[in-house]
């Protein structure tokens, strides 16, 4: 077995292998082994427009073409993905750069968001001194006549363990899957952090020029932020393995767009959009 997993692209170590000492307890009694354990990579990720450094994410440096473009588009620094001229990667001794190149329009926009930040104090949520600018709350309703059989939440709740090769690997990573209507997972992006996962599938979708006739699945919970980054993605229902928040919850349902949690072979629970969800004769 090879000492690490490394990105084609940049060279980024993915994952490596680290001494560990392990304690088992069996029915014959009970030991400590020496071995090698495989884990998940993660570093600093800063994200740049036109050569001024805007945000830096702490991720998986892997898809991070799909992680820049999401980032940018469901923070609303891109109206859509045709803004974003240029992107290079360059990785540097404590991390990566991504290099972004962005259309004028959106980069004065982000200039002025920079500048009603500047001078603040304390902390908080990314310098915001108010309720208002702590939350991003979708003004958007997604509009959509799909409705999702199910089943096809079963089928791909049952399947997204198979596409998920780093979280085999290291136990540590969360995945977010874009799933077609009958439940087929058509791709999957992994990371460290939840939120970063679904970044990269929503840039990955973008890049794909997908219609968004379909779902996303995540293996975490749904949080306000999930459910903000699926409005604005246009996608009309987001799964989640775990649990929603309230304000999640609240957020799905004056957005039109449905929420499911806790999603199990033998269960799911509806939060939100109980309408687009269809249950035969129930």
């Amino acid at each position: 077995m090879s000492e690490k997993l490394v990105n084609a692209e940049t060279g980024l170590d993915i994952t490596g292998l680290y001494p560990v000492r392990k304690w088992r307890a069996d029915e014959e009694g009970n030991g400590v082994t020496a071995l090698q354990d495989r884990v998940a990579e993660e570093m600093p990720v800063a994200m740049i427009y036109n050569d001024i450094s805007h945000a830096v994410m702490l991720a998986t440096p892997d898809d991070l073409a799909d992680f820049a473009l999401g980032f940018s588009l469901c923070e609303g620094i891109l109206r859509e993905p045709n803004d974003l001229y240029g992107l290079d990667i360059v990785p540097q001794e404590k991390g990566v750069e991504l290099r972004m190149e962005i259309a004028s329009e959106c980069f004065a926009n982000l200039k002025e968001r920079r500048r009603s930040m500047a001078g603040r104090t304390g902390c908080g949520l990314c310098g915001a001194e108010s309720l208002e600018q702590a939350l991003r709350i979708p003004d958007k309703v997604v509009a959509s006549d799909l409705k999702f059989d199910y089943r096809a939440i079963l089928r791909a709740q049952e399947s997204i363990q198979k596409s998920q090769p780093l979280q085999a690997l290291t136990g540590a990573t969360h995945a977010s899957a874009w799933v077609s209507p009958e439940g087929e997972i058509r791709m999957v992006r992994e990371d460290v952090g939840r939120h970063n996962a679904l970044d990269k599938l929503i840039g990955a979708i973008a890049r794909a020029g997908d219609d968004r006739r379909g779902f996303v699945l995540t293996t975490s919970r749904a949080s306000y932020e999930m459910v903000q980054k699926t409005v604005t993605a246009g996608i009309s229902m987001l799964v989640a393995i775990s649990a929603p928040t309230g304000l999640a919850i609240r957020v799905a349902e004056n957005s039109g767009i449905a929420l499911v949690g806790f999603t199990r072979s033998h269960q799911h629970v509806v939060y939100a959009g109980a309408e687009k969800i269809i249950y035969g004769d129930f």
